[in-house]
């Protein structure tokens, strides 16, 4: 039987394990995926013990995404870039890292609007932190014209422009409604507006009545973000199907099936969503 798993700590909250053992049984593959709680301390020998323990691979969630680079035989170019994983897999006995949220994404958009193209849009992008970094790799490689980036703390945003270039952009506080009038696409990459958390505060009528509005928030299923939006008439992306879609390439790499991303799996995920809400 080949097994995966996702890490972190806490992990009780994550719903890959939902994702995995939906596609196992759809494709009648032997397999399990398992939650696995493992603190800091613990990350080092989890991973180098990856290929001892019965394990193809795994996801990496927080608070490990950053760590993990110095947990792993290898990496790819995403990582390099990126400085964070979220996907561990073995070939020939060695542990390779890659990161699958920036074309998780991408292929998210693309579900919703197939023949959206991101080349010489410009994007307006809320948050500077990990997420951010998979999304703005991801949309450089695509050729986005300009990115703007408003973050609370500026030397965060400073960081992300150092290590992507002079299209990156930094928001100051007091010109936000002026950058968004310019902005082909906003972006919340944060936890603002999730449930638990502070409310995402930003006014979005200035936005191009062309405009995408796309948040990876996907608890609530419909943040205020996308509400809002809705209520514009703009074009928008809620979370929940970036989660589903980033799953997809490490799925393939531990039991080596490209799966499908169908309504059905997005229902089930969804009303997990909403049974833990209604409690």
């Amino acid at each position: 039987m080949k097994k995966a798993c996702v890490i972190g700590w806490p992990i009780k909250h994550s719903r890959s394990p939902l994702i995995h053992n939906f596609w196992l049984k759809q494709l009648q593959i032997e397999g399990l995926y398992e939650r696995i709680a493992v603190e800091p301390n613990d990350l080092q020998s989890f991973i180098q013990n990856l290929k001892h323990s019965g394990y193809q691979g795994c996801n990496v969630t927080i608070p490990h995404k950053e760590a993990a680079l110095a947990a792993v035989d290898g990496y790819d170019q995403i990582v390099r870039e990126t400085g964070a994983l979220n996907t561990v897999y073995l070939r020939n006995g060695k542990t390779q890292g890659t990161s699958t949220d920036g074309q998780g994404f991408l292929n998210n958009i693309l579900s919703y609007y197939p023949n959206y193209q991101i080349l010489e849009k410009t994007i307006f992008v809320i948050g500077a932190g990990g997420s951010a970094k998979a999304i703005c790799q991801k949309l450089l490689q695509e050729k986005a014209k300009k990115i703007f980036i408003l973050n609370r703390s500026p030397d965060r945003a400073l960081k992300l422009r150092q290590s992507f270039g002079n299209k990156i952009e930094i928001v100051p506080s007091d010109k936000i409604q002026e950058y968004l009038k310019t902005s082909d696409m906003l972006i919340n990459t944060t936890s603002q507006g999730m449930i638990g958390q502070p409310p995402l505060l930003i006014e979005i009528n200035n936005l191009p009545k062309q405009a995408l509005v796309a948040d990876i928030v996907y608890v609530p299923l419909k943040t205020q973000l996308i509400a809002s939006a809705e209520s514009m008439g703009l074009k928008t992306v809620p979370g929940l199907g970036m989660l589903l879609h980033q799953a997809v390439e490490g799925f393939q790499h531990w039991f080596g099936v490209r799966p499908h991303v169908s309504q059905e799996l997005y229902d089930l995920v969804a009303n997990d969503i909403a049974m833990e809400q209604s409690k």
